[in-house]
């Protein structure tokens, strides 16, 4: 063979084992990053537990049981003086930022050493807590400031309708209001016509849980009120499953109803006003359609009848000062008092709200059954007080899991158990679910993908026999994966699988990010907590979700 004839075939040989070579290579690289639930399960070590049944508390447990400590939640100043009054607060009102003015308030306050007619110096403190979570902290006595100031007045009738005891002070600290935002490209522009085109199914719209959050609240009662004169008749309630079933998810909380519209999943989502002005990335996409009561964080008075005089002549003064023209203004440069020309005469009671909640929670899966499996981390990094945090709260959650649920339980370190199949969630099912909290123990490595995995073909086997319901797993880990599958591996399969994984973290050297890309994957909620506040979290994530 001539040289020349040579040097061709050795090229023509050569392009062939490139090309051979790059084929193998896409061929294993799609195989890692496409695989199916059936391939990928081959490939894990998968014990299947014999369910042994444990006894169960039937008492009727609250969510006030487990309130964390309120040093969970520190003062955000801190008032010096012989009469010292806190008020617990919306966050928006003392947080950072734009959020930061009844710090400034405080501050300022405390700065000028304001006294009672006696020469006593009064102290302001300030602790921002959720509004919901406040609530609950005064019902059950847990933790009382003096004063109270909510995004709204309805958790004001709530906590009095629930066994608390409040008393309006003003109606309005500083002025807000609740909207809907809608795309600008959108041709719906009011409440009405956008309300109308999500119970349609015309386009997507988040809103947050009304069982923590003053604006889901506030939409709540609205959507009901639309409905009917009688807003709790078969109509009123029908108006709301209708918008209900077309809406993609609750959101657990604003950041992950932001962060979803950010994305472009959603057309639109709820928030206060002083936040969409103030939110440049938002304000550029969407309008701002008010609607409901008015956000006008009224202040009241908790257990006034206990307070003393000389508590109470301080509460006088700080009301004055707060409501003086100069903290106004600051006010009014953070973004509140806007919108003062919308008003509704729309007035809800105590016993409307906890009406309003009830419904929610009965119709919020629009009669679908849930699926659902737990997967608990037992791995070694779990040992101690992680675990023992895991075990309680999976215990004392099982009450907020409606009986029509199935719902089954895996664990994991190096491999992967199933200690409980997914069955209907009755008495029965309750005591294996229980003796399999009971049997965890914590050792060995992290394979938490391999556990998405088996969670996830469990439910798609179970949908089998009920393909109408709904999806959902709950990982309660530390997030430190370091054996088996990784997240890139399985996120193909779990996008396509449209199963929301709720990811709920422990310890603070939990790897909350990896846990937070996990559960955005198919828009659910990560929750990122110590141990000291994790099982109040928990359980109000169930009431929630299932």
């Amino acid at each position: 063979m001539k040289k020349t004839n040579k040097v061709i075939v050795m090229g023509v040989v050569f392009a062939v084992s490139i090309i051979v070579l790059l084929f193998i290579f896409l061929l294993f690289k799609n195989s890692s990053k496409g695989k199916t639930t059936d391939s990928m399960i081959k490939k894990i070590n998968v014990t299947k537990q014999t369910p042994v049944k444990a006894s169960i508390s039937l008492e009727d447990n609250t969510l006030y049981d487990e309130l964390p400590e309120i040093t969970k939640y520190p003062l955000a100043v801190q008032g010096k003086g012989d009469v010292v009054i806190e008020i617990m607060t919306s966050p928006e009102k003392a947080g950072e930022n734009y959020e930061a003015w009844l710090i400034d308030v405080a501050n300022k306050f405390n700065s000028e050493e304001h006294t009672t007619e006696a020469g006593l110096k009064i102290g302001l403190s300030i602790r921002p807590v959720s509004s919901g979570l406040a609530a609950d902290y005064i019902i059950s006595n847990k933790h009382t400031p003096q004063l109270f100031t909510p995004s709204n007045y309805l958790w004001g009738e709530y906590i009095n309708a629930n066994g608390g005891d409040v008393t309006e002070k003003t109606n309005r600290l500083v002025g807000n209001t609740a909207g809907l935002l809608i795309s600008k490209n959108s041709t719906y522009k009011t409440y009405a016509d956008i309300i109308g085109a999500v119970k349609k199914g015309e386009i997507n719209i988040g809103y947050t849980n009304p069982q923590t959050s003053s604006t889901g609240m506030n939409l709540l009662l609205s959507i009901l009120k639309d409905g009917d004169a009688d807003m709790f008749s078969d109509k009123a309630v029908e108006s709301f499953t209708t918008f209900q079933q077309n809406i993609p998810f609750v959101a657990y909380n604003t950041m992950q109803m932001r962060d979803s519209a950010k994305k472009g999943t959603l057309d639109g989502m709820i928030l206060e006003y002083q936040t969409y002005i103030n939110e440049e990335n938002i304000n550029k996409m969407y309008d701002f359609v008010p609607f409901g009561v008015r956000h006008d964080n009224p202040l009241y008075i908790v257990n006034e009848k206990y307070l003393s005089d000389s508590e109470l002549e301080a509460i006088d003064i700080i009301t004055d000062y707060c409501l003086s023209g100069d903290m106004q203004t600051i006010a009014t440069q953070y973004g509140f008092n806007a919108n003062n020309d919308y008003s509704t005469d729309v007035k809800y009671t105590g016993a409307e709200v906890n009406k309003a909640l009830e419904i929610y929670k009965a119709n919020k899966d629009n009669g679908q059954d849930i699926i659902a499996v737990f997967v608990a981390d037992c791995s070694g990094s779990m040992y101690g007080d992680p675990l023992n945090q895991l075990k309680t709260s999976l215990s004392n959650g099982m009450q907020y899991i409606n009986e029509n649920n199935y719902v089954g339980l895996v664990s994991y370190a190096d491999d992967v158990t199933i200690e409980v199949p997914i069955a209907k969630f009755d008495l029965d099912q309750k005591a294996y679910f229980q003796g399999g909290i009971n049997r965890l123990q914590a050792s060995g490595s992290t394979a938490s993908y391999d556990a998405i995995v088996v969670a996830m073909d469990m439910i798609e086997k179970a949908q089998k026999d009920n393909p109408n319901a709904k999806p959902m797993i709950f990982l309660l880990s530390d997030g430190q994966q370091n054996v088996g599958y990784s997240l890139e591996t399985i996120k193909p399969s779990l996008k396509d699988s449209k199963i929301p994984v709720y990811t709920i973290s422990y310890t603070a050297e939990a790897d909350t990010a990896a846990m937070k890309e996990l559960s955005e994957v198919n828009e659910a909620a990560t929750i990122n907590a110590d141990s000291e506040d994790i099982v109040y979290k928990i359980k109000s994530l169930f009431n929630s979700q299932m």
